[in-house]
């Protein structure tokens, strides 16, 4: 089992940005384009953060500032207590960051990409976890074949394990899923949950919004470069304001919604009505009292709770 990172920030955050803003000189005669802008966030020790945002946010900008292949123009970026310009060195050995992109050579066994990772990282050979990573992403059996030979899932863990293989204390994942199907996608969770629970803070980029519901602890939304929320996953769905209410009535839909319930958005249904409230207004009990006083005969309530995607396409516009 991978152990946790000991020397963990004295403020007990992870990552630290601080009025982050990155403007992209614009090519060919084109405007500049504006990719953050004045991104000020926190991620905790030990969290399991979700950082989302609809195609164009500006999350691929900010993870490739931490890794140092994009440079800010403005602000400072602390990751595990070391500012990525006083030393970008220790700053990038701080962090391990799984692509989106598949970027391993075939021509290597999984074993070998490792100990070529570690390399690179100036670990020595006395000090490296290769077959103890492998085996904890699953990998043991694969670890002298080609990684040609490898199948999607397997490679998506190969680059899990690659990230890993400094021992950082914040693990980077980008679309870590993206493409897999849904026993590969579980396997995948499970080794997230394992490093978190080892002590590892982990960044999630996903469009799989469940993913995120899922694994996440704490999540912020970027939305076109501005950081619109960010705090903890239940205080986010605590303030989900659309519930879903429906009812099947004993006659079918009526022939004409009764004024109170048309009052409140009631829509007929097959079977019977549904009905968008947001509870902080209107309370369910209230709604099948209305129903009632208008003579409705009442078979069966259904309730439905927002999940993250509706928080999601409240909170950006319904950008996809």
């Amino acid at each position: 089992m991978i152990q946790p990172f000991v020397n963990a920030p004295a403020d007990g955050i992870a990552i630290r940005a601080r009025g982050i803003r990155k403007i992209y000189t614009g090519a060919g005669g084109k405007a500049p384009k504006q990719a953050l802008d004045d991104v000020d966030l926190d991620i905790p020790v030990g969290a399991v953060f979700g950082l989302l945002g609809p195609n164009g946010a500006g999350k691929s900008t900010f993870i490739n500032i931490m890794a140092g292949t994009v440079i800010k123009s403005a602000g400072s970026i602390g990751i595990w207590g070391t500012d990525i310009d006083d030393n970008p060195r220790q700053a990038r050995a701080n962090i391990g960051i799984v692509p989106q992109e598949l970027n391993i050579d075939a021509y290597f066994t999984p074993r070998q990409q490792l100990e070529f990772q570690a390399g690179l990282f100036g670990v020595r050979p006395a000090e490296r976890r290769s077959d103890e990573i492998l085996e904890m992403v699953g990998l043991s059996d694969q670890a002298h074949s080609y990684a040609r030979r490898l199948s999607g899932g397997m490679r998506r863990r190969l680059l899990v394990a690659k990230a890993m293989v400094h021992s950082p204390p914040i693990l980077v994942l980008d679309e870590p899923t993206a493409g897999v199907d849904v026993a590969l996608r579980q396997r995948l969770w499970d080794n997230i949950r394992a490093l978190n629970e080892a002590g590892v803070t982990i960044v999630l980029t996903t469009h799989y919004l469940e993913e995120a519901e899922a694994l996440c602890d704490r999540i912020a939304i970027l939305n076109h470069g501005r950081l619109i929320t960010n705090q903890p996953k239940a205080q986010l769905m605590a303030g989900a304001r659309a519930k879903e209410l429906r009812m099947t009535l004993a006659g079918g839909p009526p022939a004409q919604m009764p004024a109170a319930l048309a009052a409140l958005g009631a829509q007929a249904v097959e079977g019977g009505v549904l009905v968008r409230y947001d509870p902080a207004k209107t309370g369910a009990a209230e709604i099948i009292t209305i129903m009632a006083a208008a003579g409705l005969e009442i078979g069966d309530v259904t309730t439905v709770e927002p999940d993250l995607e509706d928080v999601f396409l409240e909170m950006t516009g319904g950008m996809a």
